[in-house]
């Protein structure tokens, strides 16, 4: 059965899966679209021209109108846990089934379907986002329940925390960035665990009302607090960030172990499932006997989501072979394989031994190999690569990047190796828990608390990027890069060689490698690498 999932509004994306295979996940955003980007026209033609046969359904997943889950239903509908929409239709002639049930059902469906567990396993779930915070149990017949709404719009409320510090922040009541929750999580690293005063008490009980209507805060009132503009690096900012991740954590943990009535695997899905610090702790708390996050926990992973649930509303199977690579191929519209010349950079003879002694040299390369990564985070095929050990890497990888100089990169790093650089007892080949860097020579990927977003690769996984890191470990000593998401600023993944050419030229990088063809700016600096 052939199964083409689209999910409307911001984070568009087309899913198609093929008889329980994930074929493609081909989103809005990549190839330089705008970050967040809806699925248009073009983009639609461009999924289409990729299929062989015509879909047997075509699965709309549920949103609404407007800017809250109670507008104008599209499909399905934002809510809900029951029910569907389904019609007939055709394409091309072809007698084709319509599809479409809600967006939180997508959440769920997507990390059950991606899970490593069996059909069958009793799991709970967790969907927190901007405006849901529900918790589940799935039951051996894939019936979901929802056990309770801890709590509406945790991700609005924490993103808010952000927009009250930040001066440039004059949107609207009732709006907030989509940008703004990941730099949080960046700021919260700056203040372990401090006690709340009785000013930033009031202001996290502001932040919290109501748990059972979803928030629309106006920034004028809390024009009152010290935090109020203060900028985003003040002491007050910081304070915050770490006192609102651990007030809505420490909500969500005790809101699930009341209603928790064995141990069971735990389900994340929903944009607040990309943070890697309440990501851990959750592994941690002792409450599941284990945790999933798929790649794609945020609206990135709803086309799968809702072709899943037509899947299994039609065939009874709710799993899904996947690979995170089922983005789409590079696009080489310079010939970069056969010319030895693009733009300010020269091709030079190399390999993956090559490329490490460039790292190991200072240089920081594009990397590109294989088809995008689905979800937002890069994983090796879409990247930049940097070696590890200097501070200094960091800051210039964030100025190349154009991002805040508290930000902190992430490392790629050996799966066999990972136990010996970070505190993590388990894989992370999605780069989604926190760890502890136990290595305190790996100073340009260790926050400023001492953790870090690892990603672990293996042969299996990545085996191009398992090369790189095995060469390098050969000269460094330490199978570890940097690695951070090649992309203009405010942009998707770069997917053509014209946009990789420009970014490099104008960004200042020192080369990059496209399916292990190497490109330099100044090749005479490196001879003793090559």
């Amino acid at each position: 059965m052939r199964i083409l999932g689209l999910k409307p509004g911001h984070d568009g994306h087309i899913a198609h899966l093929i008889d329980g295979v994930l074929d493609f996940s081909i989103e809005a955003e990549k190839d330089s679209g705008y970050r967040y980007a809806q699925v248009d026209g073009l983009g639609l033609a461009d999924a289409l021209a990729r299929l062989t046969a015509p879909p047997d359904v075509f699965a709309v997943s549920g949103w609404a109108s407007g800017m809250e889950p109670r507008g104008r239903p599209i499909g399905a509908g934002y809510m809900g846990i029951s029910g569907n929409v389904q019609g007939l239709s055709q394409m091309n002639g072809s007698p084709m089934r319509y599809f479409s049930s809600s967006h939180e059902r997508s959440h769920i469906l997507c990390s059950y379907a991606l899970s490593p567990f069996p059909q069958g396993t009793p799991c709970y779930a967790l969907t927190w986002e901007g405006h849901i915070g529900a918790f589940y149990e799935i039951d051996r017949g894939v019936k979901v329940r929802r056990l309770a709404h801890i709590m509406y719009g945790p991700g609005i409320r924490y993103a808010y925390a952000y927009a009250i510090c930040d001066p440039t922040f004059n949107l609207p009541g009732g709006h907030i960035r989509l940008s703004d929750a990941g730099k949080l999580m960046a700021l919260a690293a700056f203040e372990e665990n401090p006690t709340a005063t009785s000013e930033e008490q009031d202001l996290l009980a502001r932040l919290m009302a109501n748990p059972h209507e979803t928030p629309k805060f106006d920034k004028n009132h809390f024009r009152a607090f010290s935090a109020y503009n203060s900028g985003v690096e003040s002491i007050p900012s910081k304070r915050l960030a770490r006192l609102v991740s651990n007030r809505l954590l420490a909500h969500f943990i005790d809101g699930m172990s009341r209603l928790v009535e064995d141990k069971r695997p735990l389900l994340i899905s929903g944009g607040c499932g990309l943070n890697c610090d309440w990501n851990r702790a959750l592994l941690d708390s002792g409450v599941f006997s284990d945790v999933f996050v798929p790649p794609c926990t945020n609206d990135t992973g709803s086309a799968i989501g809702t072709a899943v649930d037509a899947q299994l509303e039609l065939t009874g199977h709710a799993k899904l072979e996947w690979n995170v690579y089922s983005g789409s191929h590079f696009i080489d519209d310079m010939a970069l394989q056969s010319n030895r010349q693009a733009g300010s950079f020269a091709r030079v003879a190399g390999n993956t031994a090559t490329a490490a002694r460039l790292l190991q040299a200072g240089a920081i390369l594009a990397w590109v190999s294989g088809r995008t990564e689905i979800g937002p985070r890069a994983l090796g095929n879409r990247s930049l690569l940097a070696e590890p050990y200097r501070r200094e890497t960091q800051q210039r990888l964030n100025t190349i990047k154009q991002r805040e100089h508290y930000r902190p990169i992430a490392p790629l790093c050996l799966e066999e190796d990972f136990a010996l650089h970070f505190d993590l007892t388990r894989a992370s080949p999605h780069m989604l828990y926190f760890a502890r860097v136990r290595n305190d020579q790996l100073k340009a990927i260790t926050h400023v608390d001492g953790s870090s977003r690892v990603q672990t690769v293996n042969p299996e996984q990545n085996g191009l990027m398992y090369k790189l890191l095995r060469a390098f470990k050969e000269i460094s000593g330490a199978g570890v890069l940097c690695n951070t998401s090649l992309n203009f600023s405010g942009k998707g993944f770069i997917n053509r060689a014209s946009d990789l050419v420009t970014y490099a030229d104008t960004t200042g990088l020192d080369g990059f490698a496209v399916e292990g063809a190497l490109f330099l700016r100044s090749p005479e600096k490196y001879t003793g690498c090559l």
